[in-house]
């Protein structure tokens, strides 16, 4: 059994912006997988998909607290750090770059710090670049995508949920050589 968890905030406020973008992912692999049953438990939406021994998980904690969700769910299915997959925003990457790596810091992200915090940094995550504000860092996540980025949005969901994939299926190594190449159109 692998994790796959997205990041964001919970609530209809938070849906379009760029700290949810973790979500987004996870409800885009959702969609192709049909999965249309959801539970909450233990804080967070979770979705089983056996055929890909796969368990979707979007922490409903908010940001700051994911860490005590993601460390329950995997304690509870006994899935080690590497077998932790964690899709978040990153305002370090330019709008639409991907960056998978095997473990590593938090670089800021109150969601990553979280999980870390209570668990391990020895986990992949998968981040999604949403670019540097020009503004205040913290109202930049929590606005929604600009006009332009909305263009291109779901072409990046989609190479993020075509890494996820690939990492299920050929492993870290051949996601992270794919990932890492890709280059918004």
């Amino acid at each position: 059994m692998r994790l796959v968890v997205g990041l964001g905030n919970p609530g209809r406020e938070y849906e379009a912006t760029r700290h949810n973008v973790g979500f987004m992912v996870v409800e885009e692999l959702a969609r192709r997988w049909g999965v249309d049953q959801w539970r909450v438990k233990d804080k967070a939406r979770q979705a089983l998909v056996p055929r890909e021994d796969a368990l979707l998980v979007e922490p409903q904690s908010f940001m700051n607290l994911s860490g005590a969700p993601v460390r329950v769910i995997a304690s509870w299915y006994r899935v080690e750090p590497a077998d932790l997959l964690v899709i978040s925003d990153d305002m370090d990457l330019a709008f639409g770059r991907l960056r998978m790596r095997p473990s590593g810091g938090h670089g800021g992200h109150n969601g990553l710090r979280s999980i870390i915090g209570t668990m391990t940094d020895a986990f992949p995550r998968l981040r999604v670049g949403v670019g540097r504000p020009e503004r205040d860092s913290i109202d930049h996540v929590l606005s929604p995508f600009s006009s332009e980025e909305r263009i291109s949005l779901p072409v990046v969901i989609s190479q993020s949920a075509d890494g996820v994939e690939k990492w299920l299926h050929e492993g870290l190594d051949a996601a992270m050589q794919s990932v890492n190449s890709w280059v918004l159109p």
